[in-house]
């Protein structure tokens, strides 16, 4: 008896919910940045890179915060053209997406609709909460939210009867990122769809 019920407890104590999530967005949208700083802002230790100096990704980055019982394991994947095609990898094991959009370049905001698009209607991402972060608004010229929510606007019956949110946010600074973070972290651990995987921390 008392060893299952310190089995359980030890359980309790050193067990966490871990949540997959996926850092999309086009290259230069501000995805690395922004996982370094949800780093240095939720993990103690963490001392981070000069968020100044970040380049392009090739391939992925991976990152991993603890935020009470749920630990988020951050999958960043490289947002260029021939990059794009291995996202769908990921999907069947993930628990959310962030999709990155850069607020200032309106250039590219078509080929990110694009992306997002292609995103949101892969049958694997089904019922996965997706952040949308309208990075960049430290930048003066960045465009509002609603000038993004109108650009995605043809996306929108495809999101279904997931969670979603369209949330402003300066990597940079830092501003946003919590508020995105938690959000995240309340959709999937209520998504019964997805259930986590359990690791034991030793």
């Amino acid at each position: 008896m008392m060893y299952t019920l310190l089995s359980g407890l030890y359980k309790y104590m050193f067990q966490k919910d871990e949540y997959c999530v996926l850092i999309l967005g086009l290259d230069n949208a501000g995805k690395t940045t922004f996982l370094e700083q949800t780093k240095i802002r939720f993990s103690k230790s963490y001392k981070g890179m000069n968020l100044m100096k970040i380049t392009t990704t090739v391939g992925l980055n991976i990152g991993t915060i603890d935020v009470g019982k749920a630990r988020l394991m951050f999958w960043d994947l490289g947002g260029q053209d021939e990059l794009q095609s291995l996202w769908d990898k990921y999907y069947a094991e993930s628990h959310g997406v962030i999709y990155v959009i850069d607020s200032v370049d309106e250039e590219r905001l078509s080929e990110s609709k694009r992306a997002f698009d292609k995103m949101i209607t892969n049958e694997a991402l089904e019922g996965v909460p997706v952040l949308v972060l309208a990075n960049k608004r430290d930048k003066e010229n960045c465009l509002s939210i609603p000038d993004i929510k109108t650009a995605l606007s043809d996306c929108i019956p495809k999101i279904g009867r997931r969670d979603c949110l369209v949330q402003p946010c300066s990597a940079l600074t830092g501003e946003g990122v919590n508020e995105g973070i938690e959000w995240m972290v309340k959709c999937v651990v209520r998504n019964i769809h997805r259930p986590p995987r359990q690791k034991d921390i030793t």
